[in-house]
This record gives structure tokens, C-alpha cells and sequence, in this order.
């Protein structure tokens, strides 16, 4: 579900899906826990967080219908509800230190030291440099990974997705990873996750999923080094460049594009392009 704003039924999404209401209502919440309703008015008051946080200058009456909601009067009332604050007084940085703190310690348990450190705003000792591109529109085959912070949850859906590509003679195009959801605002257990691999058609199959991403700008930087310095490489895109840029985040994830396979040199060493897609502020 990426185009939070538009409204959605959930008719609509059973039909979408190919089953009947009650028999799509009944698998979703058994597959993911919640509600179709409960799950999308999460997902849109995750993304006003999101907004809140990388879009400041918005104000919130157009982070409300961007996300989604009829008025600022039921994304203020549906935000309390959820989080037990008005928007205008939700500690915003107090929230996003909390969920940082605990994504650096399940990484810190997965990885060696040093720590997943906060990088302070314009500090830039990796010497990242940015470029902006435009990007064709295009279609990918995925497979999603939910908890995807999991030891070796990415990296067995890699392996998944590469034996399948290798059958069709797919293997050697561009390969993605992308985040739906930031680890600074959504619960670790919550975020998702797809492998996908560029293809010229859709090829739905099985569990592969296919999407079709639109046209876009992104901001991109490279890296090659370890998980440290890919963690390094997001914060300072997020919280030196950006906010300076002139630009806020598109409504697309972040997307990793791989040199090569995934997890080409193990778990250790990644060599990846990080993409932010974005749109003048």
C-alpha cells in the first residue's frame, strides 16, 4: 500500500486479491495481526511521523490529507488515539531516539562493534557526495520480508529470489532492497522489507510478487564497506544532505541497488548504490 492518501475500501482490496470480504478480512488479520482498517490507519499515521519528521515545513493539515485523512480534526483525533498526544505536542525526537535505540541494539547484537552510533547532523567524516538522477519507470519481482531485522531474514529471501531468477536466466540484472517503513518511527517487528530484482515484465509467481514503480528523481550516494557505514550513509542523507537540499522524501522507500548480488561478499562487506527518491520541497 503506497498511495496512503488515496481512500481504500475494504471491498476494494478483496476484490483486489480475489477473495470475498469476510474470507479477505479473516486471512489478512491471521497473516498479519491486525485488521485491514487497523492496518492502514497505522500505516498512514506511521507515514505522518514520517512527514513530520524529513517534511517540516509542511504543516500538519497537509500531512493529514496526504497521509490519508478526511480533515486535521480526524488525524488529530485518530493520532491521539494511537499515540496519547495531540500532534502539536507529541515529542517527536524523544520517539525516534527510543526506536533508534532499539534498532542499534539488535544490530549491535548481530554485528561486531563498533556501535550504531547516531551520526550528528553535518558531520561527514565517510566524505559522501550525492548526485541526482532520474530514474525510468520500473517493474521489479520481489518477495517481501516481515521482522526483517531478524538474523539472516534478508539474506535467506535473497537466496530465494536468486535461485529463482538463475532458472529464467534473470540473475545477472539489478538488484534492489528497499525498506517500506524507517526504523526511527516504525517497531522493528512492523517494518517491511522486499529482495526485488528488475525485470522487463511482470512475472507474478507462486509467492514472487511483481510491482511497478513510477518514474522518479532520486538522490544517490555509493558505499562499499559494512553495515556501519551503510548506517552512516542514511543518516547523513537523511539528516545533513536532505534537509538542506531543497527537496523532502518522495512517497517511495529508500532503495538499496546492489553491485552485482546481494550479498555477493557475505553478510560482512556490502557494495550498493543507496537511492533516495525525492521531490522539491
Amino acid at each position: 500500500m503506497r498511495d496512503l492518501a488515496q481512500p481504500l475500501s475494504l471491498r476494494a482490496l478483496s476484490e483486489t486479491s480475489g477473495f470475498s470480504t469476510f474470507h479477505f478480512h479473516r486471512v489478512f488479520k491471521a497473516l498479519v495481526g491486525e485488521t485491514p482498517n487497523q492496518f492502514v490507519k497505522r500505516l498512514r499515521l506511521e507515514r505522518s511521523l514520517y512527514l513530520m519528521s524529513h517534511a517540516p515545513r509542511m504543516s500538519l493539515t497537509d500531512v493529514a490529507l496526504h497521509c490519508g485523512f478526511s480533515s486535521s480534526s480526524d488525524f488529530s483525533r485518530s493520532f491521539r488515539q494511537h499515540f496519547g498526544q495531540a500532534p502539536r505536542r507529541f515529542d517527536l525526537d524523544a520517539f525516534r531516539d527510543m526506536r533508534r535505540a532499539d534498532f542499534d541494539r539488535l544490530l549491535g547484537e548481530q554485528y561486531e562493534p563498533p556501535q550504531f552510533n547516531v551520526m550528528d547532523a553535518g558531520a561527514n567524516p565517510d566524505r559522501f557526495e550525492v548526485r541526482l538522477r532520474d530514474l525510468p519507470a520500473r517493474s521489479v519481482a520481489y518477495l517481501r520480508v516481515f521482522d526483517p531485522y531478524q538474523a539472516g531474514a534478508v539474506q535467506k529471501a535473497s537466496e530465494r529470489l536468486i535461485a529463482w531468477a538463475e532458472q529464467r536466466g534473470l540473475a545477472d540484472g539489478q538488484w534492489l532492497g528497499y525498506m517500506w517503513d524507517e526504523p526511527e518511527i516504525v517497531a522493528l517487528a512492523d517494518c517491511r522489507y522486499d529482495v526485488a530484482l528488475v525485470v522487463d515484465d511482470d512475472v507474478p509467481e507462486d509467492d514472487i510478487g511483481s510491482f511497478r514503480f513510477p518514474a522518479m528523481r532520486i538522490a544517490e550516494l555509493d558505499m562499499c564497506g559494512d553495515i556501519h557505514l551503510e548506517v552512516r550513509a542514511l543518516d547523513w542523507l537523511y539528516k545533513t544532505w536532505l534537509p538542506h537540499s531543497g527537496y523532502v522524501p518522495d512517497d517511495h522507500p529508500t532503495f538499496e541497488a546492489w553491485v552485482g548480488r546481494p550479498f555477493a561478499h557475505g553478510n560482512d562487506h556490502f557494495e550498493l548504490t543507496c537511492q533516495l527518491p525525492i521531490r522539491p520541497a
